[in-house]
Order: C-alpha cells, then structure tokens, then sequence
C-alpha cells in the first residue's frame, strides 16, 4: 500500500470523529434546554457510535488510529516505525482542526473560534491519564482476544468513559489540540491543554508498560 492512502484515511477519519464529537455537542447543547446532562449523553452516544463505525471503514486502510496517543502505544510496541507513525500524528493533528471547522461550518457558527472554557486541577489530569490508560488497555486485550471486535469494544469503553472521568475523557492528544479552536459545548481553553496532553501520553506509555506484561505470551520451557 502507498504512503499517501494510510495518511490520507487518518486525516479524514480524525477530521470525520473531531466534525461528530464537536457537532454532536452543538447539537446537543441547542436541543438540551440548559440540561447539562442531556447534552453530554447525546454528545457520548454519537460520539461512541460514531467511532465503531469509523475503525471499521478506515481499519484496513491506516490502522484507524486517529489519535497520536494510540499511535505512540503501536510504536512503542513495536507495531510501526517511526516514520510512520510520525505521518499518521501529523495526518491526525491536521484532520482533526479540519473537523472543528467543519462542524463549526455545518452549525453556522464562526470557523475560527478560541474556547475559554477551563478544565484544570489534578483531577482532570487523573482522569485523563486513566481514560487514555484504559483505552490503550482495551485496544491491546481486545486486539489479542478478539480483534473483529475491536471497533466495537472502543466505542463503548468511550462512550463510557465521557461518564465515569471527570475530564469527560478526550483521551487523544489531537482531539485536545483541536477542541480548544471551538468555543462550544466541546471545548477546552489552550491554557489546560498541556495538563491533558501530558496526560494522555503518560495514559499510553503506562497502558503500553502494564498491557505488555499483562498480555505477554509465556514461553515454554
């Protein structure tokens, strides 16, 4: 396969996951009458379902990594080369401004935005780095055990994951970066962007440490 195919399905799938997360809070937020709630649960579930159906259309293409924190977990790995996977985080971080705009567009909201909205303090940072935890973690069990259920198992531990962190579990360092361009229900001001990043590559780096003893095969003796 080409270069330019895996780059072009991670640009298109994080600008396509940023345009579902972003929109759906938009949505959510118009529909929701003030109710908080609400609009978090239409902003997860859209968000969730939205994945599954993403991993399965971009999987055999790139990986359908979307996320420069899972993209580490595979190099770490040793599942890509550096080189790739500096391509896919670069394709990422591209796509996914690209997706803010996009539901920033469809919404008739102003394209270019800044978020003020701050979500500070160890317990953010704590639910970052156990939210992106978890999601390496799922990743590498259910690729071992099961991988054709894989888009499926990331779907609902996200959807889960906007519950049960305080941070609403953005667990991707791309989605982050481009959250902080939209002044919607989504956003995040630039200022907490690098407790979260932090974060979320600490999240994977563990993931990869502990998984990786976890499901280490034994050899026979």
């Amino acid at each position: 396969m080409s270069v330019a195919r895996p780059v072009a399905a991670e640009a298109l799938g994080t600008a396509l996951l940023l345009a579902i997360v972003v929109g759906s809070g938009i949505m959510g937020e118009r529909l929701a009458g003030g109710n908080v709630a609400i609009a978090l649960l239409a902003n997860s579930i859209a968000t969730g379902a939205g994945l599954v159906v993403l991993i399965l259309v971009f999987g055999p293409i790139s990986g359908a990594q979307f996320n420069p924190a899972v993209t580490l977990a595979a190099w770490l790995h040793g599942d890509m080369d550096g080189r790739a996977a500096a391509r896919h985080v670069a394709a990422q971080l591209v796509g996914a401004v690209i997706g803010v705009w996009a539901a920033h567009a469809m919404f008739g909201e102003p394209i270019l935005q800044l978020s003020t909205k701050l979500r500070d303090g160890p317990a953010q940072g704590l639910s970052e780095l156990l939210a992106t935890f978890g999601l390496v973690g799922t990743i590498a069990g259910v690729q071992r055990s099961r991988p054709e259920l894989t888009p499926v198992a990331v779907g609902l531990y996200v959807t889960a994951a906007y519950w049960f962190t305080a941070s609403t579990a953005f667990a991707n360092p791309a989605v982050t970066i481009a959250r902080s361009l939209t002044e919607s229900f989504a956003g995040i001001a630039p200022g907490s962007v690098p407790l979260f990043v932090t974060a979320e590559i600490a999240g994977a780096g563990l993931a990869v440490a502990v998984f990786g003893w976890l499901l280490k095969k034994d050899v026979a003796a």
